[in-house]
């Protein structure tokens, strides 16, 4: 019990999952404004947007989150010098977010348009009578409808996200899972305690998000 402990003096657990849940905010906060915007240009009448919405989701849904922030590391900052901050552990820290943000952007995409598709055609038609035109449809009448119909899949994103941002490793971040492997490597006889307490925090991360989406879901549901 005692070697179990001492783990925690000699290992900062609390601080690197401070790290994701700071991976997880940032990233959750650029994937929605990112999401949204696609998932205007995928129901926009304008076929050019909808053809660049519906590849965006296709190509970065169906990439391996490791590939894109690998290639954030390696690619950006590795081949074409892109700095996001002069601190080093910095730099790598919003590479990551950056590789996130744009992976999750094409799933909170679907989510909001699965809200979109819970919106009666009648109020878009209503919209456009009283003479608004697709933009203001949409951020007026449209957009606050689906959002509130697609609170539970976002909040499933959110889940996934939070869970994600373990990957953050494969860009050098100095997260829960890379401290879990340096404490397996230094520590192998304590291998399943040091795995039920990484295993532990993300349920106590995680949980209440679920909780959380699945109240706000109840709460915001729109009659019909």
């Amino acid at each position: 019990m005692d070697n179990f402990l001492s783990l925690f003096e000699t290992y900062d657990v609390a601080g690197a999952f401070w790290v994701n849940i700071q991976l997880t905010f940032w990233a959750a906060i650029w994937s929605f404004i990112l999401g949204t915007i696609l998932a205007l240009m995928r129901i926009s009448p304008i076929a050019s947007l909808q053809w660049f919405g519906a590849a965006y989701v296709n190509i970065f849904r169906n990439t391996p989150l490791t590939v894109i922030i690998a290639f954030g590391v390696l690619g950006l900052w590795g081949q074409l010098n892109v700095v996001l901050a002069e601190d080093f552990q910095v730099n790598f820290l919003r590479l990551a977010i950056l590789g996130l943000s744009i992976y999750h952007a094409a799933f909170v995409c679907e989510a909001i348009r699965s809200g979109v598709n819970t919106v009666p055609l009648g109020q878009a038609e209503a919209a456009r009578a009283i003479g608004l035109s697709f933009l203001p449809a949409a951020r007026l009448v449209i957009l606050p409808q689906a959002l509130r119909g697609a609170v539970a899949p976002l909040g499933n994103v959110l889940i996934a996200l939070t869970k994600n941002s373990t990957v953050a490793f494969a860009g050098s971040v100095v997260e829960s899972s890379n401290l879990m492997k340096e404490m397996i490597e230094f520590r192998g006889d304590l291998v399943i305690p040091i795995f039920f307490v990484f295993a532990m925090g993300f349920v106590i991360i995680v949980v209440p998000i679920g909780l959380l989406t699945t109240w706000l879901s109840k709460k915001l549901a729109v009659a019909r």
